[in-house]
């Protein structure tokens, strides 16, 4: 039997009600009651996280990595509750959820590791020289510093990594930054035992309670004033283009304005070169099907679009159509996002030039494929073509020639991801694609699928908006650490007061 959750916000360190609740919506199982987040909740958990900053700053790496190695064991020891929570109100099966904690508390780990390297400092000296000619050189020495208080705000299609412990939290933990999480109203349960588990981390550690607080849902107006708080020093976000957008726009029209890092949507296209689609289309049909249904295609990652030479086409959608055909239909993370698929499934269907090629209606939360297809010139002529459909829906575009790929690559907005299928006869216009693609995304595949985001040194994930905010970051991977870090320069400063890091230099 699975214990009720308390249903409470968790603010530095104590369990607080509030005056109105909301009820969960749970794919399968009991619905629970949750409170609703609040302004002046909001106010009380960034000014416990500022009160903390300084503590958590000034710990050393080894006591810093030590701290999210907690986090993770905290978490693991809760995973049977975990699981059970959150495939009840998800609708995601154990396995994925099971999965899913593995690479939130590998992040956790992972963090600990480069923390403990100390390479993400970029220390730097450049000795005085106080008989150089004309001048003097003073003494300089730099290092990265964390920024202060970052908000976070959970994601729907990823209940562990991309939320309450989930790579944001842990990049600006690492960092030395207390964070204060506006939970997802669409999994509750689920961050309420990990925000439970980051404070029982953090009492263990000796740490103020302060570094950490969970506020649940609210309505905009507690969004808002996260984002808007004056103590707040940046934002992560994973969501919708609307929902990103309209943050962002509130952190710049602050009176200080801050970094909003969000990770808003991407189609991820897949450029199938010639030979390749020639010698081998039918496999990556079934591959691309394959990679469009993993998770219900609610994967931000997931590759929407294809784009094939018109007459190496017929193999590719053949085998993409008998793969999708056969995929039943699954329950999606929430009403909302299974509504809004269907209704991005219409807006497609009824674009000119678009035919459908297979596809089955689904009702109330789940969802099934479908596959569309178009013309390289109906697609140059209808941007809205490259709208985001949340969901596993995919179009082929039919590319006349190499011209019109390279026009079709030119013409993309920013991507999370682009594609290259390609064979050793497609290496002249893979090359003159790269360039292209460079500027369109942050992470370029050969003879791959995008779905599978490796949590390493070398990740990136974010891209040229719209797929993010900030093309200069990262929000997977160790570089996601630099974020919330700023580099201070030191001059002439005694030995004896510099930061720790820095005096054996």
């Amino acid at each position: 039997m699975t214990t009720a959750p308390h249903g409470k916000h968790l603010i530095a360190g104590d369990l607080v009600s509030g005056d109105t609740t909301f009820r969960s919506e749970p794919a399968h199982g009991d619905a629970h009651d949750f409170a609703v987040g609040t302004p002046a909740l909001v106010d009380r958990a960034v000014r416990a996280a500022e009160d903390a900053f300084a503590a958590l700053a000034a710990t050393s790496r080894a006591d810093r990595a030590t701290f999210l190695e907690t986090i993770a064991d905290e978490i693991d020891k809760r995973g049977d509750a975990i699981t059970a929570i959150g495939t009840s109100e998800t609708g995601l099966p154990e396995a994925r959820l099971q999965g899913e904690r593995g690479r939130t508390v590998g992040q956790l780990r992972l963090f600990a590791s480069h923390v403990r390297a100390g390479d993400y400092l970029d220390r730097r000296h450049d000795k005085a020289l106080p008989d150089r000619a004309p001048l003097p050189r003073p003494d300089l020495r730099m290092m990265q510093r964390p920024i202060g208080p970052v908000a976070v705000f959970g994601a729907s299609n990823f209940p562990l990594a991309f939320s309450t412990a989930g790579g944001d939290t842990a990049s600006a933990l690492a960092a030395g930054c207390p964070v204060v999480v506006k939970g997802h109203s669409a999994h509750p349960g689920t961050g309420e035992i990990v925000a439970d588990a980051i404070a029982a981390a953090a009492a263990a550690c000796g740490l103020p309670a302060g570094v950490f607080s969970q506020i649940q849902g609210g309505d905009r107006a507690v969004g808002q004033a996260l984002v808007q708080h004056p103590l707040i020093t940046a934002v992560g976000f994973t969501g919708s283009l609307a929902g990103g957008r309209a943050l962002y726009d509130l952190c710049a029209q602050r009176p200080v304005p801050i970094p909003f890092y969000g990770e808003l949507g991407s189609v991820n296209p897949m450029f199938v070169l010639p030979a390749a689609a020639a010698a081998r289309g039918a496999d990556i049909g079934t591959g691309w099907a394959g990679s469009l249904t993993m998770g219900v295609g609610q994967f931000c990652t997931n590759p929407g679009v294809a784009i094939v030479p018109a007459d190496a086409a017929d193999g590719l959608v053949a085998a993409a159509k008998d793969t999708l055909a056969a995929v039943a239909a699954q329950s999606m993370l929430t009403d909302g996002i299974a509504d809004a698929y269907r209704k991005g499934v219409d807006r497609v269907a009824h674009a000119s030039g678009v035919t459908e090629v297979m596809g089955t209606p689904g009702d109330g939360r789940n969802a099934a494929p479908y596959l569309f297809e178009t013309t390289g010139d109906a697609w140059l002529a209808n941007p809205a073509l490259a709208e985001e459909v949340f969901g596993p829906l995919g179009i082929v575009v039919r590319a006349r020639d190499a011209d019109q790929m390279h026009q079709i690559a030119a013409q993309i907005e920013g991507q999370l991801t682009c594609t290259l299928h390609l064979d050793d006869a497609d290496a002249d216009l893979g090359r003159a694609l790269l360039p292209v693609l460079e500027r369109k995304a942050g992470r370029i595949l050969a003879n791959g699928f995008p779905t599978g985001v490796e949590v390493s040194d070398t990740m990136v994930h974010g891209g040229p908006y719209p797929a993010s905010t900030n093309f200069g970051a990262t929000s997977v991977g160790t570089l996601a650490i630099r974020r919330f870090l700023r580099p201070v320069c030191y001059q002439n400063m005694p030995v004896s007061i510099l930061p720790e890091d820095l005096q054996a230099m």
